[in-house]
C-alpha cells in the first residue's frame, strides 16, 4: 500500500514530464525517419539537379517580378549547394536518423542504459550544431539545439523516475 501510495505521489508530480518526454520522443522518432528518407532522396539531388528544380519553380514567378524576394532567396540558396553539402546532408541525415531511431526504440523499451546514452549523444549533436551554426548560422539550428536541450531535461527527469520506480527505497 505504501508503495503504491507513493507511485501515484510520484506519478502526480511528474506526469507533466513523463508526457512531455513521450511526446518528444514521438516527435525525435518521425523526425528521424524524415531524416533517413530526406538523406535517402539528398543522394538523388545533386547540385545541377537542384539548380534545375530551382529555375523550373521561380521562372514564372520571376518573369512576373524580377525582385521577387523568395524566388531570389532560392535561387542564391540553391547556388550555395555544392557536391561537398549533398554528401554532407546524406551522411549527416541518414546518420542522424538511424540513431535516433535506435535510441527511441530502446527508450520505448525502457532500457536504462539508452537514457544516458540518449543523452550523450544529444550533447554531442548540439556540441556539433553549434559548430555547424558558428560556420553557417541558422534558425533552424537555434530552434534544433533548444529542442534538444529540453529533450536532455526531460530524458533526465524521465531516467530519473525510472530508476525510482524500479528502486523504489531509494527515491
Amino acid at each position: 500500500m505504501i508503495i503504491i501510495s507513493n507511485l501515484m505521489k510520484f506519478s502526480t508530480n511528474s506526469n507533466i514530464f513523463h508526457k512531455g518526454f513521450e511526446i518528444g520522443i514521438l516527435i525525435k522518432f518521425i523526425d528521424g525517419f524524415l531524416e533517413i528518407i530526406g538523406g535517402v532522396l539528398l543522394l538523388f539531388l545533386n547540385p545541377s539537379r537542384l539548380s534545375d528544380l530551382v529555375v523550373l519553380l521561380t521562372q514564372h514567378e520571376l518573369s512576373e517580378d524580377p525582385r521577387d524576394v523568395i524566388a531570389n532567396f532560392m535561387i542564391k540558396l540553391s547556388s550555395k549547394f555544392t557536391i561537398s553539402t549533398q554528401y554532407f546532408g546524406v551522411f549527416y541525415l541518414i546518420s542522424h536518423g538511424i540513431v535516433k531511431l535506435i535510441l527511441i526504440i530502446f527508450l520505448w523499451k525502457r532500457r536504462s542504459w539508452a537514457y544516458p546514452l540518449t543523452i550523450m549523444s544529444l550533447i554531442l549533436f548540439i556540441i556539433y550544431q553549434i559548430y555547424r551554426y558558428i560556420l553557417h548560422p541558422s534558425s533552424w539550428l537555434i530552434i534544433l539545439t533548444v529542442f534538444d536541450i529540453i529533450m536532455i531535461i526531460l530524458t533526465f527527469i524521465e531516467y530519473r523516475r525510472i530508476k525510482s520506480f524500479h528502486n523504489p527505497k531509494h527515491s
